[in-house]
Order: structure tokens, then C-alpha cells, then sequence
């Protein structure tokens, strides 16, 4: 499995001057091939092959005078450029064509060296390297002080320099881990997530929101109101958009060390973690979205998904229209809707639930029946295809009763026969 680590880097006044000059070359390459591309689409030419796009914008761009400055900064920062602007591409392409699932992607968007973030990447072409100082070497960068929190389990394939919105400097190196499987265990868990507890384990464990944002909100509004009293273009305004940047890091930060304990913790102790498949997006525009992405759902349940792979752990996600809070997790009835101020619900069966719990002890239920088809949560039959004699309309053939489960409920020596409705239309029995 390739993982991400990231360490903070301290480069002196001159390295950042060198970074800032490879963050504004890969953007110019990116910019030009995104531009010739779009030009050759208005004029009705064919699509630009990639190698003719790193000819054009690369190789010959560096023999003119207004793009000669290319050759102060290594080829694999502008190769990369490249790299990630046809892969932008491929994604717009196959979201359009239907072969990328999930939400649709919008074609590549020109680079401006207003944005948040600044991004170069190097591979092992461009022959950087760990020195035994510690430090990290790039090719006509320098060596850059890196704060290492942890050794690198294997040798990085490529490394990435970013800089965020705060100012802050990064080293991302993209490794292969082998980590050996954890020790089998018997416990399984159902995770519910919410608002007011964050997670609920089937178990009963429940754990408390920390609601980071909501806690900093005094502190970012006094920023922000005093980002708003700054006169636009000046340099007091720059440093007040660095310091609100930088507390919401903090905040961003704090929020990601927490969910990456927790979510250890969860994969350490279970055999098998099964969540609902929220949608995030759709939450994100109703009345609760301030608090929606205060929680990182998304994040959390990412990070659970990597772990468990990695540690030989079984993960499962739930049809997010599974009816977890409303099924009684003891009978198996499903009641009507429930507003979100009901916490606790008695069930007819005499069974009586806490909202959060039950859901819970749901998902994990489902779960187990998608992976092991439990007789406790119902699971449609998959699609089975028809044999070649029943792929075509029959005009006399009776049409089955089916029951509310989608199930077909004939049984044997039932009267199938279709009955004539007066205008000599038929009808299935009901």
C-alpha cells in the first residue's frame, strides 16, 4: 500500500526565494498546455498528445525569450506540471463518459499565484535524496531542514513541496508500506455518526463532539473582523489573511490528530468496522452544515477505510438509505420517521432503544449481512440473468404477484391467470 508522510520543512530566505520561482514555473507550464489545448479545441484541431504538449510548452518554450527563465528550475517540477494537467483530463473525460464514479468532474481550471496553495513535486528522476543529516536535498533548491517526527519505513518514490495558505512549508513523500496484519480478534463493531456524540459504537461507547471549529469561533471572528477592516492591496491585509489562515489550521489540525487517534483505536480493537454511507454533500446544505464540517465524517471514515486495509482489518459502509435509527434492532420493525430531538423510542415488541445505540447495533447488522448474509438485516438478491428462452416478451404469460419485499409470492396451485379489465386491458392480481 503507498501512504502519504508529511513533515514540516524550514527553508532559509533564499530557498524560499527558489521555491517561489519553481511554484511560478510548474504554474506557467500548467497554464500554457491548458491554454494551447483549449485553443486547438475552439479551432476545431485534433486533441494535443501529451508528448507533443511537453515538446511545445517545455522543450521549445525554453528557447524563446519570453519563456527562457524555465531553465532556472528543474525539468521534473515542469514535467510533473504537466503530468497533472493530463490527469485532470483523464478524470473530466471518463466523469463525462460515465467511467469515473461519483460526482462530476469539472474540466482543468488555469493556476493563479493567488491560490492557497503551491504545490511541486519531484520524482526519483530528478535524484533527491535524504542526506544522513537529516536534511532533504533537491536539485537547484538546496537542502532544506526537515522536522522529522518519524523514519521513513521504506524509500519515498517521489516527494511533494507544498505550501499552504498559512505560510507553512510541507514535505509529502509518497512510500510503500508493508505493515504486517494486526492479531485476529472476535469483536465487531457498527459505527453511528452524529453531532452531539461524534460516534456511537454499537457497544454503547459513545463519543463526545470536541466541535474544534465551534470552540475557535470567537478567536476567528475577532481575526476576520479585523481582516475586514483592512484596505484591500495593502500589507496589513496580507498578514491579517496569513493569520486567519494559520488559525484555521490550528483548527484543521487539531481536528485531523484527533480523528487519526480514534480512528486507531477503533481499528486496533475490532475485527471488522461498519459506518453509514452518509452524504456529506447534501448535509452540508441544510441548516446543520456549519456543524456538518465541523465534524469530518468524510475524513474519519477515510482514515478507518486506509487502516483497515493496511492492518488487515474489514471495513464495510451501509446504504445510506438504510433505515438504521427507525428499525427496532430487536424485532426488526420499522417505525415511522423520527425528528432528531427524539433521543429515545420504546419499540411495540416492549424493547426499548436509545436513538444512537440502536442505529448502531443496526449497522453493524447490516454489515454483517452484506459480507456474511446475516438473517438479522434484509439484503436485495442480486441480479441474476435470464435464460435465452425468457429474453423475449411471452403475450400469454401471467404476471407474478409480488409481496412488499420484492420477493415473488406465488406459490404452487395458485390461480395465475390473468383476469380482463373491461376496456380488454390486462391486469395482475394484486
Amino acid at each position: 500500500m503507498q501512504l502519504r508522510y508529511n513533515f514540516r520543512v524550514y527553508p532559509t530566505p533564499g530557498q524560499r526565494i527558489e521555491l517561489a520561482r519553481a511554484f511560478g514555473c510548474a504554474r506557467v507550464v500548467f497554464n500554457d498546455g491548458l491554454r494551447l489545448r483549449q485553443e486547438a479545441r475552439e479551432r476545431g484541431l485534433p486533441y494535443v498528445s501529451d508528448a507533443e504538449l511537453s515538446k511545445q510548452v517545455i522543450t521549445e518554450a525554453k528557447l524563446t525569450p519570453e519563456r527562457a527563465w524555465l531553465g532556472e528550475v528543474s525539468s521534473v517540477v515542469l514535467q510533473q506540471a504537466l503530468a497533472d494537467l493530463n490527469t485532470a483530463y483523464r478524470n473530466f473525460f471518463n466523469s463525462v463518459s460515465g467511467k469515473r464514479r461519483g460526482r462530476k468532474m469539472a474540466p482543468p481550471r488555469f493556476r493563479s499565484h493567488k491560490d492557497n496553495r503551491q504545490a511541486i513535486r519531484f520524482t526519483k528522476n530528478s535524484r533527491f535524496r535524504v542526506l544522513d543529516n537529516g536534511r532533504l536535498r533537491l536539485p537547484k533548491i538546496g537542502d532544506l531542514a526537515v522536522r522529522w517526527s518519524r523514519s521513513l519505513p521504506s524509500e519515498a518514490s517521489s516527494v511533494t513541496i507544498v505550501k499552504d495558505a498559512a505560510g507553512r512549508y510541507f514535505a509529502s513523500f509518497v512510500v510503500q508500506a508493508t505493515d504486517d496484519p494486526l492479531p485476529e480478534l472476535d469483536s465487531r463493531v457498527g459505527i453511528d455518526l452524529g453531532l452531539t456524540h461524534f460516534a456511537v459504537l454499537s457497544d454503547g461507547t459513545k463519543v463526545t463532539a470536541p466541535k474544534f471549529l465551534r470552540r475557535a469561533a470567537r478567536k476567528l471572528k475577532r481575526l476576520q473582523q479585523a481582516l475586514a477592516r483592512k484596505q484591500k492591496g495593502s500589507n496589513r491585509r496580507k498578514k491579517a489573511v496569513v493569520k486567519v489562515a494559520r488559525a484555521h489550521a490550528r483548527v484543521a489540525d487539531t481536528r485531523r490528530d484527533w480523528q487519526h487517534k480514534l480512528s486507531t483505536a477503533i481499528i486496533r480493537e475490532n475485527q471488522a468496522v461498519y459506518v453509514e454511507d452518509l452524504c456529506v454533500v447534501g448535509l452540508g446544505r441544510t441548516r446543520l452544515a456549519k456543524s456538518v464540517h465541523d465534524a469530518g465524517w468524510a475524513g474519519f471514515t477515510a482514515m478507518l477505510e486506509y487502516k483497515a486495509a493496511r492492518w488487515g482489518r474489514t471495513f464495510g459502509r451501509v446504504d445510506r438509505f438504510f433505515p438504521s435509527t427507525r428499525m427496532c434492532s430487536a424485532c426488526g420493525r420499522i417505525n415511522e420517521k423520527m425528528a432528531l430531538n427524539v433521543r429515545a423510542w420504546d419499540c411495540p415488541c416492549g424493547a426499548a432503544h436509545d436513538r444512537d445505540v440502536n442505529a448502531a447495533i443496526n449497522v453493524l447488522a447490516a454489515g454483517q449481512a452484506e459480507r456474511e448474509n446475516d438473517r438479522r438485516a434484509h439484503v436485495r438478491p442480486g441480479l441474476v440473468p435470464a435464460a435465452r428462452n425468457e429474453t423475449v416478451t411471452h403475450p400469454d404469460a401471467a404476471c407474478p404477484t409480488r409481496n412488499v419485499e420484492g420477493i415473488s409470492a406465488l406459490q404452487g396451485g395458485e390461480d395465475v391467470n390473468p383476469r380482463r379489465t373491461p376496456s380488454g386491458a390486462r391486469r395482475c392480481r394484486a
